[in-house]
């Protein structure tokens, strides 16, 4: 099993970012994913949840109206896109296979900062 994300970076407060997580290793079409940040000195947080065939999408009060979270199972890829940033959603932003969350990327990193 192997999850990469990639596309994080350093962005101004109310900028964008799209976040990506490729798949492998996996029949990734029958998982669940969520992303799960961890911001500095904190624990981690659930951000968001997507079910197999992208119908049902679930997100942490926190994010809702922000980000909006997409799969492509013809890809094996699981996306985030992230509007309207703010310096508090800087963190390590990692995919997670399941409801049981048993598998992480090695996640990537997203600064918002002016």
């Amino acid at each position: 099993v192997q999850l990469v994300e990639s596309g994080g970076g350093m962005v101004q407060p109310g900028g964008s970012l799209r976040l990506s997580c490729a798949a492998s290793g996996f029949t990734f079409s029958y998982y669940d994913m969520s992303w799960v940040r961890q911001a500095p000195g904190k624990g981690p947080e659930w951000v968001s949840f997507i079910n197999t065939g992208g119908g049902s999408t679930y997100y942490a009060e926190s994010v809702k109206g922000r980000f909006t979270i997409s799969r492509d199972n013809a890809k094996n890829t699981l996306y985030l896109q992230m509007n309207s940033l703010k310096p508090e959603d800087t963190a390590l932003y990692y995919c997670a296979r399941g409801r049981a969350l048993d598998a992480w990327g090695q996640g990537t990193l997203v600064t918002v900062s002016s």
